[in-house]
């Protein structure tokens, strides 16, 4: 029984995945997938938030956002109903936290019926990419305060604001700022005031049940470990956390890329059981009510049989 909770397409989120969502979600089952998250980019609202891959007609991609969308999740109910006797499909997105102005919007969006639940993610310090290059990367150190240190403190603390206004069930690759540090596998405890904005972090998570992704595409990216790192991992697990399970695919061939190895990263943290989804369709008048949603537990031991 293998699975994903976070999952994008080029339908959806064009250059920047590949792909339509439909061949994707038939890859996903040739593999063995059982359930599968859905979790397109959620639209933006202003021309600085725009990526640089939408800049050459800045106007044009801002206006195509919300209709993306909105298309979106009308493939995305069709398919769901299409595959449901091959695939759990849940339908969600990914969340942008820019600033806190974007929590109304999130939250709305959220709402909507036929939505399942939304990664709580960041992208961005001080509103400036942190994983789409090096160049932009040192631009929010820069506005950071000029060092690696001051900008994971930042990252930390707009992530806590996330977390206190949205509560998202599923964290997004909870430590995405070392993708492109200068050291991605330096031991954050050594910096003080970022190991207690983490710390605090993984509490609130912990306190109101979210759960953290085991998200594989760091490995895809060249890091050593997927996020969290091993130290966040261990720190998270010591307080009763629970982790899900990710590939962050963005097109067919990255679907479940990595998973052995993400299993075995969990397994040597003692990790035996992931969490998941399961919905149970709405009863009264047909999209209006949302679903109910029921936790399951999935040994990884089951996964991983998949990727023997």
């Amino acid at each position: 029984m293998a699975f994903t909770m976070h999952s994008h397409s080029g339908q959806f989120c064009p250059g920047h995945a590949k792909d339509q969502l439909e061949d994707i979600i038939k890859h996903a089952i040739s593999l063995g997938f059982t359930t599968m998250g859905l979790t397109e980019h959620m639209p933006r609202t202003g021309l600085d938030d725009l990526y640089p891959e939408e800049l050459d007609n800045p106007e044009q991609s801002l206006a195509e956002l919300g209709p993306r969308h909105e298309a979106y999740l009308v493939e995305a109910q069709r398919l769901q109903a299409a595959y449901a006797s091959e695939i759990h499909l849940l339908i969600g997105f990914e969340g942008e936290w820019l600033r806190p102005s974007y929590g109304p919007l999130i939250k709305s969006l959220a709402s909507h019926p036929c939505i399942d639940y939304f990664m709580g993610s960041l992208h961005h310090v001080n509103a400036i990419p942190i994983d789409f290059d090096s160049a932009y990367y040192q631009k929010a150190v820069e506005s950071a305060g000029g060092t690696e240190e001051r900008l994971y403190e930042k990252y930390y603390d707009e992530q806590f604001e996330m977390l206190e206004a949205l509560k998202p069930r599923v964290v997004g690759h909870f430590d995405l700022c070392r993708l492109l540090s200068a050291e991605p596998g330096r031991d954050v405890r050594e910096w003080k005031g970022v190991w207690e904005r983490i710390v605090r972090n993984l509490q609130f998570v912990a306190e109101y049940g979210g759960w953290l992704e085991c998200n594989s595409s760091a490995l895809r990216k060249g890091l050593v470990e997927p996020y969290p790192c091993r130290a966040i991992a261990e720190e998270w697990l010591s307080r009763g956390g629970k982790f899900t399970l990710s590939d962050d695919s963005h097109g067919i061939a990255q679907v479940a890329t990595n998973y052995k190895r993400a299993l075995e990263y969990l397994e040597s943290l003692g990790v035996s059981t992931l969490m998941t989804l399961e919905r149970i369709p709405p009863t009264g008048v047909a999209h209006e009510n949302k679903a109910t949603l029921v936790t399951k537990e999935v040994p990884v031991s089951t996964v991983k049989r998949c990727f023997e």
